[in-house]
């Protein structure tokens, strides 16, 4: 039987992991700007972590956790975001003792059981931020702000923020009586998975995609206490004044429990119904909720999988060696291998092939490989301490140089 990959995982080839590199590398430029430093979390958790912080009624938790039961005996998942292990790791790490802005990103792999479907499998990558300790609107303006340049810089400007505020622990408990009245009320018209947790929390049904379309026009709105609006009003005066456009979207939730205040979305018509490329929002109680100081915090998570097929009709970096070394002769092996080596400690992109081929072998690889010029040492060339340097991208003739000056020669034709 011939082995495949699992369904919802797949090989990231080229060019599709030229873009993928290229997205990574807009990230952490964007990222030195703001001040952020990066923090690799593991892959594997404790499966307590993702539902402590997550929310025993998301999606996340119900159905799509990779979980399993160690050989110690553990209940372990494979991560599915990577908010609360940040979150984990500045309390276990008592990085609010460092003294620096609590500014953290990340770059890794998540996890997730659910139906693959356009631009999302379950393996797939994210990007994200935590900036923990500051519970200003200021924060929030600039974590949004880092946002959209990131994905400016990566090559898709001209998308749209969705923003909201879902208030305090205050503003919620009576908001939340007025919801779980109303949703009561027309139970019977809600989807099974919500009639089954309405009672736990009534808020995830405004994120439902089955129910939360029609809900999001008739059920109660929630009225935010002066403080949370004050919030709400200055992060949205920053984003303005940062260039930002924004719309405020009252019907905007987010799919975890641990958000509060400010949430937010970043959208693109180019995705179609699904059309969400990333969001995030404020979580001010999650750290203390899981056993850390009182940190208030904003983050967010981009999906690279759904940016990169954004990405997909425009030219992916060329991965291509500038130089081809083809050695025409048995004997000019080890030549070609001394100026193979020279070429890379020049900085010089360069590739070969086997010197024990025949020279058409060698020049059909060469031609393959998509190198801007073949470097090719026969019997004649070696004896005379010469290359030949034929141009396989564009027209020109070959020509003959001294092996002395071909590191330089290409150096200029590089800098061109």
């Amino acid at each position: 039987m011939a082995l495949h990959s699992l369904r919802g995982f797949r090989d990231l080839l080229p060019p599709d992991s030229a873009r993928f590199t290229a997205i990574e590398a807009a990230a952490r430029e964007v990222f030195a700007l703001y001040g952020y430093q990066e923090l690799r979390i593991p892959t594997l958790e404790l499966k307590e972590l993702f539902v402590k912080s997550t929310g025993e009624t998301t999606d996340i938790v119900e159905k799509e956790m990779y979980a399993f039961t160690d050989g110690g005996g553990r209940e372990v998942a494979m991560r599915p975001e990577g908010t609360p292990g940040v979150v984990r790791a500045y309390i276990e790490q008592n990085l609010s003792q460092s003294g620096r802005n609590g500014k953290f990103y990340y770059i890794g792999n998540m996890f997730r059981a659910e139906r693959p479907q356009a631009g999302r499998f379950r393996e797939f990558e994210q990007i994200g931020a935590e900036y923990i300790g500051n519970a200003s609107p200021y924060a929030d303006a600039e974590s949004i702000t880092m946002l959209v340049r990131l994905i400016e810089k990566a090559g898709l400007p001209g998308c749209s923020v969705e923003l909201n505020s879902l208030g305090c622990a205050e503003c919620r408990k009576t908001y939340r009586q007025a919801l779980l009245a109303y949703l009561q009320g027309c139970a019977e018209k809600l989807c099974e998975p919500c009639r089954g947790r309405i009672e736990r929390n009534p808020l995830r049904a405004l994120d439902c995609k089955i129910d939360g379309p029609w809900l999001a026009g008739s059920a109660p709105k929630l009225t935010l206490c002066p403080d949370c609006a004050e919030h709400f009003a200055r992060t949205q005066e920053l984003l303005r004044i940062s260039g930002i456009q924004h719309n405020v979207n009252p019907g905007l939730v987010r799919g975890l429990d641990y958000y509060t205040r400010t949430v937010f979305e970043v959208r693109s018509s180019a995705l179609g119904s699904q059309d969400a490329v990333c969001g995030g929002g404020r979580y001010d109680d999650l750290v203390k909720s899981m056993g850390g100081p009182a940190a208030p915090a904003i983050g967010w998570a981009l999906g690279v999988d759904r940016l990169a097929m954004l990405l997909k009709d425009r030219p992916a970096a060329d991965g291509s060696p500038k130089a081809f070394v083809v050695a025409a002769a048995k004997e000019a092996g080890q030549k070609a291998y001394e100026l193979l080596t020279a070429l890379r400690a020049a900085g010089l992109s360069a590739d070969f092939s086997s010197f024990d081929l025949s020279l058409k072998s060698q020049m059909r690889s060469a031609d393959k490989s998509g190198a801007a010029f073949a470097l090719i040492i026969g019997e004649d060339e070696l004896k005379a301490g010469t290359c030949a340097v034929k141009p396989l991208k564009q027209p020109g003739e070959q020509k003959i140089v001294p092996i002395t000056e071909v590191t330089a020669l290409l150096t200029t034709l590089a800098a061109g």
